[in-house]
Formats: structure tokens, C-alpha cells, sequence
């Protein structure tokens, strides 16, 4: 067997010495899956993996990768949400690159919060750093066949405030509001609200002009900031 990277080792015995069993099975629950849990909360590793940036450095891409798909291979959840906290974290390697990794991890890990927090602080800065050589692969994953690259399609410019695309997020809001999956639905809503809070009369003009193509699911939550400033009815 192949000897596991130090930094792996350290997580694993620090996930081993604070395991809870009562604590992996809710876990497992809230999360729907039977994937095994340490029952370790990421609020109990992350401060203490932080110091760690500095010990086990991540010079070259290849390191990156590679540091990544090892804990990826690891049978549980927190080792999986320790490769996405890598991926996340070290963002000299954010870059174009990085995307046929990050599709892996999106795909493979197939569920909200492993896919959420790639789409936003991954992808997303990814896309904030080089608009021309990222806009390709979004518009290519808002209409694949795998409902997780399209919301991350959906969620990339979830943090972008100011430099958000509008033409793009109307455009990929438009492009899948006709769709019948919750996560697809929801994370239309969730984009349309979030980019409210800067351009509330952009958002307010869409939602308006295609409420009757929105699912209630996307207009409520696209429309949830603006009812609140009293920008619109409810």
C-alpha cells in the first residue's frame, strides 16, 4: 500500500482521536448518504488544518492535484471535505487548469455541499481571475447532461457582486427555468437573489418579465431581497 502523504496521516489521526459515532450518524443523515463519517464537524478541523498551509506547502499545480485526488480517494466524507477545503484554499492554483479537477470533484461528489462551495469559491474565483478562458466550460456545463455542473454553472458568480455578468446569469437563468429539478430551481432563485442586493432593478426587471416561465420555487427566492426593501409585491 501506498504510503499516505504526512498532512493525510495527521488529518486522519486527528479525525480518529475526536471520532464520534452518534454524531457520524447524523451526519450521515442530514446529508442523505451512507458514505461513513468520522463524525467530526469541519468548525473542529478547520482552524487546526490551517497551520498547515504553511508545514505542507502546495508549490506546483501537480502537488495541488495530486494532494487533492488522494484525500478524494478516502472512503469518508471529512476527508472529501478536506480535499475541497485544499481546492478552495490554495489559490495560486485556482486557475483554468484546474477545471477538468474540479469537474471530477463535482460529478463525482454529486450532492449540495461539496458541489456549492467548489461552484462558489472555486469556479467561481477561477472565473473572476480569467473571464475569456472560463466562460467556454460554464456555457458548456449549463446545458450538460449532469444537473451538478449546471447549477455550478448557475452558482459561479454567486459572490461576484459588482463584476457579476448579468448578461450571463440572465442568460443561464433563462436557459434552465424551465426545468423540474429542485437543485436547478433552487439555485436560479438563490443566484437571482443574491445578485438583488446589487442590481435590485436588473433582478426586479427579469423576474418581472418571466414570471410566468419561473418555477414558484425560483421567483419566491429570486424575489425574496426585493419584497423585503419593498422594491416589489409579494
Amino acid at each position: 500500500m501506498t504510503a499516505l502523504h504526512p498532512m493525510i496521516d495527521a488529518f486522519q489521526t486527528f479525525c480518529r482521536a475526536h471520532q464520534d459515532a452518534s454524531k457520524a450518524a447524523e451526519m450521515a443523515a442530514y446529508l442523505k448518504t451512507d458514505m461513513p463519517f468520522y463524525g467530526v464537524p469541519c468548525s473542529a478541523w478547520k482552524d487546526h488544518v490551517k497551520t498547515w498551509k504553511k508545514t505542507w506547502p502546495l508549490p506546483t499545480f501537480d502537488d495541488y492535484r495530486d494532494r487533492i485526488l488522494a484525500l478524494w480517494a478516502l472512503p469518508h466524507r471529512e476527508e472529501k471535505a478536506l480535499a475541497c477545503w485544499i481546492a478552495i484554499t490554495f489559490k495560486q492554483h485556482i486557475t483554468a487548469d484546474a477545471l477538468p479537477l474540479y469537474q471530477q470533484l463535482i460529478t463525482e461528489g454529486a450532492w449540495w455541499d461539496i458541489v456549492d462551495e467548489l461552484a462558489m469559491h472555486a469556479v467561481g474565483a477561477a472565473f473572476l481571475r480569467d473571464r475569456p478562458a472560463i466562460q467556454p466550460t460554464l456555457e458548456a456545463w449549463i446545458d450538460h447532461d449532469d444537473l451538478w455542473l449546471r447549477r455550478t454553472a448557475l452558482l459561479a458568480q454567486l459572490h461576484h457582486k459588482a463584476k457579476t455578468d448579468p448578461d450571463l446569469l440572465f442568460e443561464f437563468c433563462r436557459n434552465r427555468m424551465h426545468e423540474k429539478e429542485f437543485f436547478i430551481r433552487k439555485a436560479i432563485g438563490w443566484a437571482l437573489r443574491q445578485y438583488g442586493y446589487t442590481a435590485p432593478d436588473a433582478v426586479k426587471g427579469f423576474l418581472v418579465e418571466h414570471k410566468d416561465q419561473l418555477s414558484g420555487l425560483s421567483y419566491r427566492e429570486g424575489s425574496r431581497v426585493l419584497i423585503k426593501q419593498g422594491l416589489m409585491g409579494a
